[in-house]
């Protein structure tokens, strides 16, 4: 083709020489070759573009997984990466909550403590004392009433003649009595509670 176009310049230089009528021949001899080429590219494109088009979709197709895989391989270690990332984040984060709550909590307990509120250590040690103190009132409320059974009831005394008032000796007596009263009332109000 290059050759015919080359030839036809040729020809048309020389022949635009020779004459201007046979110039405007060899300019519409070469418009109809060239527009003969572009019918036959053309007819020959639409024959074999199909093909080429559905090779092009193919080697679309594959290119399109291969990038999709790659994609994917890449999705994957960034979002391992960044879990690890987030789980050392997590855990550095956690310590220092932690070491936060313990200070709080620590000066916490110190300005209790200024204010004299008892801690929670000093509740549990007075729970125990006075768990102890009653298994020890219970064990004295059980030995006390069976003494008091084993005695004999003393005799009551009845030819007594009255004290005086201003002598004293009934006043002891009286304290006495009272006494005995109160420790038994004691006694049998431990063995209750």
């Amino acid at each position: 083709m290059v050759k015919k176009l080359q030839k036809a310049s040729t020809a048309k230089t020389s022949a635009a020489k020779k004459s201007p009528a046979h110039l405007s021949g060899t300019v519409k001899d070469s418009a109809q070759q060239i527009w003969l080429a572009g019918l036959g590219a053309f007819n020959k494109a639409q024959s074999e573009g199909s093909k080429v088009f559905e090779t092009l979709v193919k080697e679309g197709v594959a290119i399109q997984r291969k990038t999709q895989a790659v994609a994917e391989e890449k999705i994957t270690e960034a979002t391992s990466k960044m879990a690890g990332v987030a789980n050392g984040i997590t855990s550095k984060a956690t310590g220092q909550w932690d070491k936060l709550e313990t200070i709080f909590e620590d000066r916490v307990a110190k300005a209790l403590n200024k204010l004299g509120v008892p801690s929670a250590k000093d509740v549990e040690a007075l729970i125990a004392r006075i768990d102890e103190l009653n298994k020890s009132v219970q064990k004295l409320s059980q030995k006390a009433p069976a003494k008091a059974a084993a005695k004999p009831a003393a005799p009551k005394k009845t030819a007594r003649a009255p004290a005086k008032a201003g002598n004293g000796v009934a006043k002891p007596a009286a304290r006495r009595a009272t006494a005995r009263k109160t420790s038994a009332a004691s006694a049998s109000a431990a063995a209750e509670g």
